[in-house]
């Protein structure tokens, strides 16, 4: 850990004031780079990706996830401490400790009762792929919607085994829970899960995913718009990573999204940004992500629907699951010492 000397240095301010909590966090996580490398990546591919040799020469990758997260949300008849707060019409809602939030409750059986069916309508009548990032409770209490998602062949990624928040777990707790995920999913889905996405997650996620090691890829980060490896205690690991801009949680969020022209407007800058780079020879993935709640409600779905079908108006674009990325991926640009 640095000095405090060598706080005062890069703070000179602190010495001219009493120590604060505050003072204390800084010290307790300042990292020390004359003790061990710095453990983040802020370079990269650098000045330029490598090809990802899309199917067909597709100038973009586009992948859409439904986030399936009802019935998998914070409630009092789940088990957990309060009501939910978050994602939902209600924008900056508080937790209720101890009360059920019937509102809340409703806002996310809507997303079960219709918007999951208006969704599964539009995607299948477009033959267009969709990965689900299934929270594991949620499945268990829907059959008829995970048995659609199964009929529609879609891919059913790992969501976690509940909707909440994992930052103040403790690793054996929640190590416990994605080994009960993986299992409840199994039994639900009739297959394992090969993709995992928390979302919610600790500093402890990404370890407990690697040391599990049955998963082709994890989507925990936000960090490109290509895949990418990273080490692991065996052998290197796939991340794909996701997107929350390119997200309806903007719906439910301050200065996000206030009507669907804006998310579509937003899908398609987007989309034909990354299009004009894969025709310049650095082509990408879009990721865009969704709710059943939330675009799944009949005005937002317009949207969606106008931007699937510039998707589909579009020559040289592929649609894809997260796995199917993944697997590309692998093959093209399989991992040194693989």
């Amino acid at each position: 850990m640095a000095s405090l000397e060598g706080r005062k240095t890069l703070m000179p301010s602190a010495a001219l004031r009493p120590r604060t909590a505050a003072d204390l966090s800084i010290e307790t996580v300042m990292f020390d780079p004359s003790t061990a490398p710095y453990p983040r990546d802020l370079l990269g591919y650098g000045r330029r990706t490598p090809d990802p040799q899309w199917p067909g020469g597709a100038r973009i990758a586009v992948q859409f996830v439904i986030n399936y997260e009802e019935g998998g949300e914070n409630c009092l008849l789940h088990g957990d401490k309060g009501s939910e707060a978050f994602l939902s019409e209600i924008v900056g809602a508080a937790a209720w400790p101890g009360q059920r939030h019937m509102n809340m409750e409703s806002i996310y059986e809507y997303g079960a009762r219709q918007g999951f069916w208006r969704l599964w309508r539009m995607f299948t009548e477009r033959s267009m792929p969709v990965t689900v990032y299934g929270v594991a409770t949620a499945m268990q209490r829907s059959p008829e919607q995970v048995a659609a998602m199964r009929e529609a062949n879609w891919e059913i990624a790992t969501h976690g085994l509940k909707w909440i928040d994992y930052k103040d777990f403790s690793y054996e707790e929640e190590k416990a829970h994605i080994l009960e995920a993986v299992r409840m999913h199994t039994e639900v889905a009739g297959s394992r899960p090969l993709g995992f996405y928390q979302g919610r997650c600790s500093d402890h996620t990404l370890k407990i995913v690697l040391e599990e090691g049955g998963f082709e890829y994890s989507a925990d980060s936000y960090a490109d718009d290509l895949p990418y490896y990273i080490k692991g205690p065996k052998g290197p690991h796939l991340i794909v990573p996701y997107t929350l801009d390119a997200n309806d949680m903007r719906f439910a969020t301050p200065q996000g999204f206030n009507a669907g022209d804006q998310f579509f407007s937003y899908l398609k800058d987007s989309f034909d940004v990354l299009y004009a780079e894969g025709e310049a020879g650095q082509a990408k993935m879009m990721s865009i992500g969704l709710h059943c709640r939330l675009v799944g409600r009949p005005g937002r779905a317009a949207a969606l629907a106008r931007f699937m079908d510039y998707v589909a108006s579009r020559d040289r674009v592929w649609v894809a699951t997260r796995l199917d990325i993944a697997r590309h991926w692998r093959k093209v640009h399989a991992p040194v010492g693989a």
